[in-house]
C-alpha cells in the first residue's frame, strides 16, 4: 500500500461523508439569501471540511495511539501497527491545521478568527474520553460546526436556519457516536476511559441514543417549518428519519454484531439522501 493510501486510511477519509453534506446545506442556504455562487469560495469551503476534519482524525489516532495498540479492534490501526510513526502523525496534524487556517484566510475576516475556536474543538474531543463520559456531545458540536461555518463562509453572519441544522447534526452524530461506542465498552471500563455506554449501560445507553436521534428529527422539522421548505425537502425528512429508525432496528442490547453497518453504512447514506432533498427543495 501507497504512503498516500496509509494516511487516507489513518484519517478514514471516506467519513467525510457524515458531516460534508451538511456542510453543502448550509452553503446552499447562504447562496438563497441574494448570495452568487463563486467556484472558488466552494472549493475553499469544501478545502475547509477537509483539512479540518483530517486534522480531527488524525489527531485522534495520535492521541489515542497506546489505548488503540492495547484493544484488540483498534490494534491494526496505522500508528499501533507501526505502519505510521506517531512524529509524522503529528506533524501531519500540524500541517492540516495550517490549510485549515490559512483556507479561511481567503474566505473573510470572521472564519479567520474562528477557526482557531473550531480547531480547539475539533482537537479537543480526542482528550474528552480520558475525562468526561459527555465525550460523544463534544463529537456533536465539532461536526455541528459544518452548516453554519459553510454559511458563515458565504454571508459572513449567522442565522437561526443553519444554526437548526447544526442542532441537527450535534444530536444525529452525538446519538450514533453512543452507538458507535457501545463495541468498545468493556475495554473503555477496563481503561478507566470514559462513554455514556460506561456510565449506563448498553440499554440506557440506547435509550439516550434513541433521545439524541429523536430531537435531531425535530430540529429537521423544525427547520422545514421556519424555512417553509417545499414537498422534496419533507420526502428527505421522512427519508433520514426512516434510516434512524432502522439503525436503531439493527443494535439491540443483546445483539451489537451490526454495529457498523448501523454507524458506517445507514448514517452515510442518511447524510446524503437528505442533503440531495434538502438541496433539491431550492430548485425544484
Amino acid at each position: 500500500m501507497s504512503t498516500a493510501k496509509h494516511y487516507l486510511s489513518l484519517i478514514k477519509f471516506s467519513h467525510t461523508i457524515f458531516a460534508l453534506p451538511f456542510a453543502m446545506i448550509g452553503f446552499v442556504l447562504a447562496l438563497n439569501t441574494n448570495h452568487t455562487f463563486q467556484l472558488k469560495l466552494f472549493i475553499l469551503v469544501v478545502l475547509c471540511m477537509v483539512f479540518a476534519r483530517t486534522a480531527a482524525m488524525a489527531f485522534n489516532r495520535y492521541i489515542d495511539r497506546h489505548f488503540d495498540k492495547l484493544n484488540p479492534r483498534t490494534a491494526v490501526r496505522e500508528i499501533p501497527a507501526g505502519v505510521i510513526n506517531p512524529t509524522n502523525a503529528l506533524l501531519f496534524v500540524i500541517i492540516n491545521c495550517a490549510l485549515f487556517v490559512t483556507a479561511t484566510y481567503f474566505i473573510n475576516t470572521i472564519c479567520f478568527y474562528l477557526s482557531p475556536v473550531d480547531l480547539f474543538v475539533v482537537l479537543f474531543y480526542s482528550y474528552t474520553k480520558r475525562f468526561t463520559p459527555l465525550c460523544h456531545l463534544v463529537l456533536g458540536v465539532g461536526l455541528a460546526l459544518a452548516p453554519i461555518g459553510s454559511y458563515l463562509a458565504v454571508t459572513g453572519e449567522f442565522n437561526w436556519l443553519p444554526l437548526l441544522f447544526s442542532f441537527t447534526v450535534f444530536c444525529w452524530v452525538s446519538g450514533f457516536d453512543i452507538i458507535y461506542a457501545l463495541q468498545d465498552q468493556e475495554f473503555d471500563k477496563e481503561n478507566k476511559l470514559k462513554s455514556i455506554p460506561v456510565l449506563l449501560g448498553t440499554k440506557n445507553a440506547l435509550l439516550v441514543s434513541k433521545l439524541l436521534h429523536f430531537l435531531s428529527f425535530s430540529f429537521i422539522v423544525i427547520a422545514g417549518v421556519y424555512g417553509h421548505f417545499n414537498v422534496v425537502y419533507w420526502i428527505g425528512v421522512s427519508l433520514f428519519s426512516g434510516l434512524l429508525i432502522y439503525q436503531h432496528s439493527l443494535v439491540k442490547p443483546t445483539d451489537l454484531s451490526k454495529i457498523n453497518l448501523a454507524f458506517f453504512t445507514t448514517n452515510g447514506i442518511a447524510s446524503v439522501v437528505f442533503a440531495v432533498c434538502t438541496i433539491a427543495s431550492f430548485y425544484i
